[in-house]
């Protein structure tokens, strides 16, 4: 069948190019050591940053939750899905990161891409006018998002905060909307979010922050990068992930509440799919207690402890270490080849790196992506370190 045909030799190439992807079946909860394909790995590819994955209270919780509100939702938020659970978390996410907000409100949803997509949609919705100002390096979701706008969209260099004010200065859109990720997924850096949200406070421009890898890691209580920057505006409208840090699934929006409103009457991802299930909500109320509580502060401390561990014990000479004070500390190697062969070689040593190849990365900048878990001990780190030193030694030669 020619169709077919056409697939495979689509497929073909992107095997000769070191570009295919291939799903690896964990039987375990998600956590540092996991069961894979019926082996025993020790993953740093996992973004559950704080270790909450397979916590006992929340995993009580989601029990709990199941037997309060039964397994699904049923319905879309707007029909008859949205619960009690549902309403609860809401509030308590506004509380969560509402002190960086002006009347601030949360919305939830089943996914971050699922956000970001409604994000952007709903604020362009029915402006034709509007313009879109888009990080270089964000996250696919966002430059979805942008794209569905079916508005004009710019696209400024990676933290160049000068390109960005002239894309601002020269346009003439009534509705400005400057959206970036607060940390870099396959970087690891942070956005210079106090100047960007200046700039957006003098041009007028609402600031969508994607902080789907600082909530919960980032501020003194796990509020994220506007509590690390000590950021508050009515111009912020904030997207947080809950699959990631808090350990449990789903995602919010926060802003201001008209802001918020708006989402709900225009946001077609918003409306048009069904709510969560409700036990997930009422599970991720403890989460959030967790994050908040001296616990989570326990765990990003450990976590703060493994990055400086690892960034002590590294001895790279060609390969490159990104900078990065987050839990995703990048490996730069540049050929897809090798750094395939690099991920293949610690998978047989009994270590889960990610291996990122364009599209996710540019040409040439493929990576090994290490993400640390503060359910991570320091030997584990250790054999880790060990095993990048030895493999970036041996480099090209891997076989």
């Amino acid at each position: 069948m020619e169709l077919l045909n056409r697939l495979n030799q689509q497929l073909r190439a992107l095997d000769e190019q070191q570009l295919i992807r291939k799903r690896r079946t964990v039987e375990s909860p998600c956590g540092p050591r996991v069961s894979v394909d019926g082996r025993e790995l020790l993953a740093f590819c996992s973004n559950d940053y704080l270790g909450l994955a397979n916590h006992s209270q929340i995993k009580l919780a989601l029990r709990e939750g199941a037997a309060l509100y039964g397994a699904g939702s049923g319905a879309s938020h707007l029909i008859s899905g949205h619960g009690r659970a549902h309403a609860m978390l809401e509030e308590r996410l506004a509380q969560f990161v509402g002190a960086h907000l002006e009347a601030p409100r949360a919305l939830s949803f089943c996914t971050g891409y699922m956000a970001n997509l409604a994000v952007i949609t709903g604020l362009t919705a029915g402006d034709k006018e509007a313009e879109i100002f888009s990080e270089a390096l964000n996250h696919a979701s966002l430059i979805d998002g942008a794209r569905l706008s079916r508005v004009k969209a710019h696209v400024y260099p990676h933290a160049d905060l000068a390109a960005l004010e002239s894309l601002l200065k020269a346009s003439r859109a009534t509705t400005k909307i400057v959206v970036t990720d607060s940390v870099f997924s396959m970087d690891g850096n942070l956005a210079p979010l106090p100047r960007l949200l200046a700039l957006c406070e003098q041009h007028n421009a609402w600031l969508v922050v994607d902080d789907a890898h600082g909530f919960g890691t980032l501020g003194d209580k796990g509020h994220g990068a506007l509590e690390h920057f000590n950021l508050r505006s009515p111009y912020l409208v904030y997207m947080g992930t809950l699959g990631k840090a808090a350990g449990v699934g789903g995602a919010f929006i926060a802003a201001h509440e008209t802001v918020i409103e708006t989402l709900i009457q225009k946001a077609r991802p918003y409306i048009f799919t069904t709510a969560t299930p409700p036990a997930l909500a009422h599970a991720l109320l403890t989460s959030l207690d967790l994050l908040e509580g001296d616990e989570g502060a326990t765990r990003r401390a450990q976590l703060q402890a493994l990055v400086a561990q690892l960034d002590d014990g590294l001895r790279l000479r060609r390969w490159q270490r990104l900078p990065s004070k987050t839990a995703i500390q990048p490996i730069l190697i540049g050929d897809n080849a090798e750094t395939m062969r690099a991920g293949a070689a610690l998978y047989e040593q009994g270590l889960w790196v990610g291996a990122i190849r364009p599209p996710t990365v540019a040409p040439g900048t493929a990576r090994l992506r290490v993400t640390l878990s503060a359910g991570h001990t320091s030997a584990e780190v250790a054999t880790l370190i060990a095993a990048l030193n030895t493999l970036e030694s041996i480099g090209k030669d891997l076989r």
